[in-house]
């Protein structure tokens, strides 16, 4: 298996677990607000929900940077 192909599957697991818990630790939240996007606005969401997955978008994100340092 490739390196590229382990990175991916390695982040889609690690994301895929971050997200179910995500959902399990927000049940119980009250503090709710919107989001205004550039046009509109969303429906109110818990502020846990809209920091826990901005945080897992920027690490499915972050999977296809590839630092290659030792790189001369």
């Amino acid at each position: 298996m490739s390196l590229f192909i382990k990175k991916l599957l390695y982040s889609a697991i690690f994301n895929s677990c971050l997200f179910a818990l995500l959902f399990i630790g927000i049940q119980n939240s009250s503090n709710k607000s919107k989001v205004d996007l550039l046009i509109n606005e969303t429906i109110e969401l818990p502020i846990s929900f809209v920091v826990g997955s901005s945080f897992i978008l920027g690490s499915v994100l972050g999977c296809f940077i590839d630092f290659n340092i030792n790189n001369k």
